[in-house]
């Protein structure tokens, strides 16, 4: 006989929209033990496996707090009501909760009242244009607040949502409705302040009655899903300090385009060693996924260069859902798997533009194993090539993507993105050096035949100032550098060769660039000022610092607006990144570029 003997959630608290799917320990008739799913439709020995979802409905009201998702509030703004600002974000789990999160919370009201008095329309309606997120997050740095608030020990959660009308049992004030009957469950807004049941049973397929234990498992309340605030895009060029969007969020100019470059934090190295200070749920990959996809889409960028990105990802999720949103997908995975029991558990970059502004021309694929073996073949004594090619052979790849560009009319124009992640131990200067100086030799070689404009994106995993920076924005390494200390296997003599003549200009290093003006000083100050680069792109508990860059050839583009950065501050209160808020240990850059009259080089 078919029985169930284990079930369990991979996280106990529920969150709109990312799926929850049980784990079901089953013995076979036989006696073997499995977790393969026995549906109706293909019973075994007559027997097959019946999920069934419920959601509890108390009688008691439950409103949930926008800024710690995981806790009831016990406070509500009146100002937001006031405002009609959507009420899953007036709420707050306690005084101090409101207060910390005040300087940003007072912008829901500020947008809310500008909205009415310079359109005199509904408040509502208008709020939903700035922030269309849903049950969002709104997290920032300390201040006093003087709203008014009010604390009520029965909270409305707004409008009564429409349940089934199958009511399966009523006890104790409580009442269950049947919500599903798949194993997998994604729980939606009605089900947000509401515990959620989870039950499997064995059943004979002659009788349909179930045979043996019900095994059943019971939820924390469903959360609704904490979103990325929106960052808005800085002008920095002088032209257009408005920043005008069209009615698809992007840039108004015909002439420009938009380029993202994020390192999303592959799942297999999102461990909760690596990451204690973030909760599980928060860190599940279900939950990531939706969050990451959430943050991407918004910034509704031309140009998506992504890294770690697993390849059963990128497969399963990202292309499919990123082509509904009009993008065509590139990819490059490493050359070697990392270990989690699965075998596509191998990260990789991922490159998207979109159809309607880009069409695809080539793509040029970089393994840096294999320049490694033709670096020890060609310099390395044979006695030594073993123990070169460890220290060399760390299976990064680069991606080159050559696009055709299809706003600009009047001339064929193409531009070349690159998108790479250097992911090498720190002690391994030299490696780390020699992989972005092979990357930059090859865009050489494709700018020289093509003579386009170029892009180079990535996680360098090199902080401003370093050697491959040095190489990056400046085009030479001092042969003094520190750097160049580490070279056991003498493949960066003579320092003189480490060049390249690419005018690569690093796209945040505008900020430094910007005139005087309002708001603008907030924007200098989240970055360095003795290297023009933000002050962190990278913050964990551990580290904080600029590890990502958007590098830029400054004699063929010129950089229009960059998205802000975040500051440190608003993260810690977190601790640091990942945090339900942001998905990744990294934050996203973007950056608008304009095509601009050139010579050749």
């Amino acid at each position: 006989m078919l029985s169930v003997l284990r079930v369990h959630l991979p996280s106990d608290i529920p969150i709109v929209g990312c799926e929850l799917t049980p784990y079901v320990l089953l013995r076979r008739p036989d006696g073997s033990i499995t977790t393969d799913d026995v549906p109706e439709s293909v019973p075994l020995d007559g027997f097959y496996l019946r999920y069934k979802w419920f959601r509890i409905q108390s009688d008691r009201k439950v409103a949930i707090c926008s800024i710690h998702p995981s806790e009831q509030a016990t406070l509500q703004c009146l100002g937001c009501v006031k405002a009609k600002i959507p009420v899953a974000k007036s709420y707050h789990c306690s005084p101090r909760c409101f207060s910390d999160a005040w300087q940003h919370h007072r912008i829901l009201h500020d947008r809310a009242a500008s909205a009415v008095n310079e359109n005199g329309a509904e408040e509502e309606e208008l709020f939903g244009r700035f922030n269309n997120s849903g049950s969002g997050v709104i997290n920032t740095s300390l201040s006093g607040s003087t709203s008014s608030m009010g604390q009520s020990q029965n909270l409305n959660n707004g409008s009564a949502p429409l349940y089934p009308a199958a009511i399966t049992e009523r006890s104790g004030g409580e009442t269950w409705f049947e919500v599903g009957r798949s194993k997998t469950y994604t729980p939606t807004a009605d089900d947000i302040g509401h515990v959620l049941k989870f039950e499997c049973a064995a059943v004979d397929a002659e009788s349909k009655l179930p045979v043996g234990h019900v095994n059943t498992i019971m939820t924390s309340r469903v959360i609704p899903a904490p979103s990325p605030t929106p960052r808005r895009l800085i002008p920095v060029s002088g032209i257009d300090m408005m920043g005008h969007l069209d009615s698809d969020g992007r840039s108004a100019s015909s002439g420009t385009f938009t380029v993202l470059s994020y390192n999303i934090l592959s799942d297999v190295y999102a461990t909760n060693e690596s990451y204690s200070y973030c909760p599980s749920w928060a860190l599940s990959w279900p939950y990531r996924r939706q969050n990451l996809l959430r943050e991407i889409v918004g910034c509704r960028a031309d140009i998506l260069c992504l890294q770690e990105v697993q390849s059963d990802h990128f497969e399963e999720f990202f292309s499919p859902e990123l082509e509904k949103h009009g993008y065509q997908a590139l990819y490059k995975k490493k050359t070697s798997e990392v270990y989690n029991g699965s075998p596509y558990a191998i990260d990789g970059c991922a490159t998207f533009f979109r159809r309607d502004r880009f069409s695809h021309v080539k793509k040029y694929e970089v393994e840096f194993n294999k320049a490694a073996q033709s670096l020890t073949d060609a310099v390395v004594p044979s006695a030594q090539k073993k123990t070169a090619l460890n220290r060399l052979l760390k299976d990064n790849v680069a991606l080159i993507a050559v696009l055709e560009a299809k706003f600009i009319a009047d001339k064929r124009q193409l531009f070349c993105v690159a998108n790479t992640h250097v992911n090498v131990h720190p002690d391994l200067k030299d490696v780390k050096l020699w992989q972005v100086h092979t990357l930059l030799k090859g865009l050489e070689k494709i700018a020289v035949s093509a003579d386009i404009p170029m892009l180079v994106c990535g996680d360098f995993n090199s902080v401003p100032g370093s050697a491959p920076h040095s190489l990056l924005a400046m085009g030479k390494v001092d042969p003094m550098h520190p750097d160049l200390a580490v070279d056991p296997l003498g493949i960066l003599r003579p320092a003189s060769k480490l060049t390249h003549q690419l005018p690569l200009v690093s796209a945040y290093s505008s900020f430094a660039r910007m005139g005087v003006g309002l708001g603008l000083e907030q924007h200098r100050r989240r970055m360095d000022p003795t290297t023009n680069e933000p002050l962190f792109t990278n913050c964990t508990r551990d580290f904080i610092g600029t590890l990502d860059y958007i590098f830029y050839t400054a004699d063929s583009l010129t950089v229009e607006s960059l998205l802000e950065l975040l500051d440190e501050e608003s993260l810690r209160k977190e601790t640091a990144l990942p945090s339900p808020e942001w998905s990744s240990d990294h934050i996203a850059l973007l950056a608008e570029f304009r095509c601009k009259p050139r010579t050749r080089r």
